[in-house]
């Protein structure tokens, strides 16, 4: 799929020269910071460096102070407290951060919905089995913010309810004490929490009105860090700085759970933000895809090895199936596609099969989108109702379009990038013609072709300094390093080499292009890989002149680790 790519402007070079003296860096990483808005040493510090001290004041946000007292009452009178989460990743790490925290002071139960029997979000069953508990409080993490019924039928029952969520609010808010920083009055500071991190932020509140130790609580910020990956979330600001210290806990003393699905993957340590999205995320996640959340909180709350190794190997499994159900219901979804006629026509993708798995199409909406770049919605059938997910493209907010649509609806929510849907089967043909008039009238022409940003064009001779040898790691890429975690906001830089050609081009696994990489300035080759890229081989094999866009990566071989660019788009030079 033909990708735009757009390269950042150039400092000049009298900025980039002061740069360097200023900061003592290579011309690459001044021009990288520069770029990025890092030119002073106290910013420099604060984005290589950032402390949990720099965290926002917890009590800034709406509806806190209500919420420390609801939760203080509760300890106080020993009340039974029901922690219910999504089954997400962001939901069941954020159910295993706060039942940590919260069992050594008072009685806790955790409930996960069943994707099947309860759906999404905040659900009666699990308002029924904590007033059967005995519960008088639930704390509801990464849900509830537009389940206004559900809110109400709990309050008519007796049980208090704390929502700690992140999604957009709907024009009603529940009646209960709700902390999201996206609620119109919230003057909360930073807004792109996950549900996870305002989960954090309540028991962060409720140390400090409490006078408890708050480097005991920084030690449960892997979890945090590992819901921020998941969720996809902006990396920057308060979020960087939970992420970056998290991930720092992570490898500095990982908890039993982690170190046994690490294991498992064959991963291993030290992990970065890229390890936990594609090795340990899909793992948590596939338990509530296709069984129960509830395993992988107990994952994480495992405290013996042997527990841990158990339900990291049944994860593991669940895993598996998830991506073969995958692969498999993409084939399906493509081969719908193929066989509308109507297809091209439209500035979206609606597809709906009644008996796909519902634990696998969101994952299907985003393998669509690497076909097909286009607002994608994937549905099935579910106890005798269309649901599914959305997933969007750059720039254009899918949860907008869907609540252009929500008079055809029986249930949604989410957020600009993804979200959840429900309908009548009858109403399906409709919203796929009210969702794409929605989206042809809205989209706007660049948002319809993928991006691809590129930071610098270099030479492969500008990766290393004097001295260096190109069979050694530059220290360009030690420093890169530094900028993690990378994740939206905070991109990982890319390259670009023009007029490159290549030599010792093999393709691996039917699908990974690998070759070496010639500069044509410099003669220096670079080892490359391109990951499900098979098709690019013949425009590189015909010898022709090419623009390689890419990304620095280590190999490690036979214990020796060498320079090894991952490719982004190759394109015939023009």
């Amino acid at each position: 799929m033909q990708k735009h790519w757009f390269i950042k402007q150039t400092p000049s070079p009298e900025k980039i020269q002061a740069a360097v003296d200023d900061l003592k860096v290579s011309p690459i990483m001044a021009s990288i910071l520069i770029q990025r808005d890092l030119t002073t040493l106290p910013q420099i510090r604060s984005f290589f460096t950032p402390e949990l001290s720099d965290l926002h004041d917890p009590f800034l946000m709406l509806n806190m102070s209500k919420a420390v007292e609801r939760l203080q009452t509760a300890i106080e009178t020993n009340q039974r407290i029901m922690i219910f989460g999504d089954y997400d990743v962001d939901g069941t790490t954020s159910v295993a951060l706060v039942s940590s925290v919260l069992k050594d002071y008072a009685p806790v139960d955790f409930h996960i919905p069943d994707r099947y029997e309860e759906g999404y979000g905040l659900s009666y069953k699990g308002i029924d089995i904590a007033l059967e508990n005995g519960c008088e409080l639930l704390i509801a993490l990464d849900c509830g913010i537009k389940e206004v019924e559900k809110v109400k039928y709990a309050k008519a029952k007796g049980l208090d309810i704390i929502i700690c969520d992140h999604h957009t609010p709907g024009s009603e808010i529940p009646d209960c004490i709700v902390l999201d920083p996206k609620q119109a009055d919230c003057e909360y500071p930073f807004k792109e929490l996950c549900g996870c991190g305002v989960g954090f932020k309540l028991l962060q509140a409720w140390y400090s009105k409490t006078n408890k130790d708050i480097v005991e609580l920084f030690e449960y910020l892997d979890l945090v860090a590992i819901a921020i990956g998941a969720d996809i979330v902006s990396v920057t600001g308060e979020n960087r700085i939970l992420c970056k210290q998290g991930i720092r806990r992570m490898n500095d003393n990982p908890r039993a759970g982690i170190l046994a699905l690490v294991e498992q993957a064959q991963r291993s340590f030290p992990l970065d933000l890229s390890n936990v999205v594609f090795t340990i995320a899909p793992r948590i996640n596939a338990a509530g895809r296709l069984k129960s959340g509830s395993r992988a909180v107990e994952l994480l709350l495992a405290e013996s090895k042997e527990e841990a190794k158990s339900i990291a190997l049944e994860i593991d499994e669940y895993n598996s199936e998830r991506r073969i159900l995958d692969a498999q219901t993409t084939l399906e979804a493509l081969d719908l596609i193929s066989q509308d006629e109507l297809f091209d026509g439209r500035k979206s993708t609606v597809v709906f099969q009644s008996d796909w798995h519902k634990g696998v199409v969101g994952i299907v909406a985003s393998r669509l989108i690497e076909h097909h770049y286009r607002p994608t919605i994937v549905l099935t059938q579910n106890k005798g109702e269309a649901t599914g997910s959305a997933r969007s493209v750059s720039g254009f907010n899918v949860y907008e379009a869907i609540t252009a649509c929500e008079h055809l609806l029986t249930q949604y929510g989410g957020h600009q990038h993804a979200a959840g849907l429900t309908l009548p089967l009858e109403n399906i043909s409709l919203f796929r013609e009210h969702f794409d008039s929605y989206v042809q009238k809205n989209i706007q022409p660049l948002d319809e072709v993928e991006d691809l940003v590129i930071d610098l064009e270099i030479a492969a001779s500008n990766l290393f300094l004097a001295g260096e040898s190109v069979l050694q790691v530059p220290r360009i890429y030690r420093m890169l390093e530094q900028m993690e975690p990378f994740g939206p906001g905070n991109d990982k830089p890319v390259f670009c080499i023009r007029n490159a050609y290549a030599n010792k081009q093999r393709i691996l696994k039917e699908a990974h292009l690998k070759f070496e990489l010639v500069d044509p300035i410099s003669g220096i080759e670079l080892s490359a890989i391109g990951f499900n890229m098979a098709d690019k081989a013949d425009l590189i094999a015909a010898g022709c002149a090419f623009d390689c866009a890419f990304t620095l990566e280590t190999n490690t071989w036979q214990n020796r680790t060498t320079l090894q660019i991952q490719v982004r788009d190759i394109r015939e030079t023009l």
